[in-house]
C-alpha cells in the first residue's frame, strides 16, 4: 500500500531579501578588490626592492656589548621610542602624524639653507616617467605645488649633489603633472635612464647611476660629492606610505 507524506513548500524569498543578499555579497567582493588593489603595489615593492635596490641599514655592532644590547628585551617605554634595536640593526619608526608635504618636516635636525638661491626655480624632466618641465623650487616648502630642491645642497651643473624631494601616492593615481603624485613611479627608474634639468638657461643631462632604499630619518641622503655634478631624487616608499625613502642618484653626462 503506497504511503504518502505532505511536504510544505518553502516560503518564497521576497524581493527585499534577495536584494539584501546581493548587496552584501557585492560589498564583500568590492572590499576584497579594494584591499588587493591598494595592497598589491606595497607588497610588490617590498618583494622587488630586496633585489633591485641596495638597502642602507645601520651596521651590526662588532662588540659583545652591542650584541648583548640587541638581545636584551626592550622595556615598554623603549618600544614606543622613535628607534628600536633588533638584532643589532637600527630600525626607525616614522611618525605618520607628520605632514611630509612640508619640506621642513623631512629633516628637522638639518633645516634647509635659505641663503643666496632660495626661491629660485628650475625645471626637471624624466622622459621614462613622462615628467616634462616639472618646476623645482630651491629651498621651497610645499611639495603639493612644486618639487623641492633642498636648500644648501649642490646646484645643477656644478660640483656637488643637488637633492630634490617629490611627493608620491599609490601609483594607480599617478599623474606626471600633479605634484602630489609626481614621484609615484620613481621606483620604475633603472640605471642608465635619463633625467634632464634646465637651470639658469642651460640644459643638463644626467644618467641614473645608483638607487637605494633608506630610513626616513637618514640625513646621509643630503651628503655631497664633489668629484662631479650629481642630482639625487628622494621620495617615500613603498608607494602610498611614509615607511622608507628611495634615493635615486644620477651623474652629469654630455648632451
Amino acid at each position: 500500500m503506497p504511503l504518502y507524506r505532505y511536504v510544505k513548500a518553502p516560503p518564497a524569498k521576497s524581493p527585499v531579501y534577495i536584494a539584501k543578499k546581493m548587496v552584501s555579497t557585492s560589498m564583500m567582493v568590492i572590499g576584497i578588490f579594494l584591499l588587493v588593489w591598494v595592497g598589491y603595489p606595497i607588497v610588490s615593492f617590498e618583494l622587488t626592492s630586496r633585489v633591485k635596490y641596495a638597502q642602507i641599514v645601520s651596521p651590526v655592532p662588532d662588540n659583545q656589548e652591542g650584541i648583548a644590547l640587541a638581545a636584551k628585551p626592550q622595556s615598554p617605554s623603549s618600544e614606543s621610542a622613535s628607534e628600536s634595536v633588533v638584532q643589532g640593526v637600527t630600525t626607525e619608526v616614522t611618525d605618520t602624524s607628520v605632514d611630509y608635504t612640508k619640506a621642513s618636516n623631512w629633516f628637522p635636525s638639518k633645516p634647509q639653507s635659505t641663503a643666496n638661491t632660495a626661491g629660485r626655480i628650475y625645471f626637471l624632466s624624466i622622459p621614462k616617467l613622462k615628467i616634462k618641465d616639472a618646476i623645482v623650487k630651491i629651498a621651497g616648502e610645499d611639495l603639493n605645488k612644486t618639487l623641492i630642491h633642498y636648500g644648501g645642497t649642490g646646484l645643477p651643473g656644478e660640483y656637488g649633489t643637488a637633492v630634490i624631494f617629490g611627493h608620491s601616492i599609490l601609483p594607480q593615481f599617478y599623474d606626471p603633472e600633479n605634484y602630489k603624485s609626481i614621484f609615484s613611479l620613481l621606483p620604475k627608474l633603472e640605471e642608465g635612464d635619463e633625467i634632464f634639468v634646465k637651470y639658469d638657461g642651460i640644459n643638463y643631462r644626467y644618467v641614473v647611476a645608483d638607487m637605494r632604499v633608506t630610513s626616513p630619518n637618514d640625513i646621509t641622503v643630503l651628503e655631497q660629492r664633489y668629484d662631479s655634478s650629481y642630482i639625487r631624487l628622494i621620495t617615500c616608499v613603498p608607494p602610498g606610505t611614509y615607511w622608507k625613502r628611495l634615493a635615486v642618484t644620477a651623474i652629469l653626462q654630455p648632451i
